[in-house]
């Protein structure tokens, strides 16, 4: 079978296929799913992506070794606080993660994951990067949160596949992403409208929120943020 043929197929039997679907309960591996139309389905998730800023210019401009320590040092940080929050790491992409939270509290979870972040960012990782180089530069990221109803389903090549989304909350966080670094948390109404006041209220009780119309998404409304929650 040439390489076309085998395209061929796989899209032919992909198309016409069935879907198998069940609910889950917990985040699964690509081990627990077919590579036929086989999904895990959630009825609500919160999705966190968290992404390095100006990562472009970072690698063209600085040295590889620095480029290389401000990655790890970032995705390491907002991987090891979304597991701290309960939820699970789902993707890598260069200087982004996406993080999935699936417990009764999940959108208050991702927000405090985000906040936490943004502390951790400013105050720990950029710290310690002034330590180890004498340099200028500022570590800026962006979170976006959001919320709906996933589905997950097994993709790639046998010995060589992962677990690919599906749902609004996937594709808007990540979008969300692409939003200044000057507000570096973004969520969008859905999420806001479920939050508990320890992620809605700042230190003297002021909404820590600042509302705004989405232009890139039909002005949907969304919210931002640049307060932060210390970690301990």
């Amino acid at each position: 079978m040439t390489i076309a043929d085998d395209i061929k197929s796989n899209s032919s039997s992909t198309f016409g296929s069935a879907w198998t679907t069940r609910d889950g309960t917990t985040v699964p591996e690509p081990k627990d799913l077919k590579l036929s139309n086989d999904a895990v389905r959630f009825e609500t998730a919160a999705l966190l992506y968290a992404d390095l800023d100006g990562s472009t210019g970072l690698v063209e401009t600085k040295k590889w070794q620095f480029s290389g320590e401000v990655y790890k040092t970032f995705l390491y940080a907002a991987s090891r606080l979304i597991r701290h929050h309960g939820g699970s790491i789902v993707s890598y992409d260069g200087d982004r993660v996406m993080g999935i939270f699936i417990s009764n509290s999940k959108c208050n979870d991702a927000v405090s994951c985000a906040l936490q972040l943004n502390y951790a960012v400013k105050n720990i990782v950029q710290t310690e990067l002034n330590k180890g180089w004498t340099t200028d530069f500022k570590i800026r990221h962006v979170v976006g949160v959001d919320t709906s109803e996933i589905r997950a389903a097994r993709t790639g090549v046998r010995g060589d596949n992962d677990i690919v989304w599906i749902g609004n909350a996937a594709n808007l966080a990540a979008k969300l992403t692409a939003l200044s670094a000057d507000k570096p948390t973004y969520i969008t109404k859905r999420v806001y409208d479920l939050l508990n006041d320890p992620q809605k209220l700042g230190p003297n009780n002021e909404n820590m929120w600042q509302r705004s119309l989405w232009a890139q998404h039909n002005n949907e409304e969304i919210y931002s943020t640049a307060y932060w929650r210390t970690v301990t």
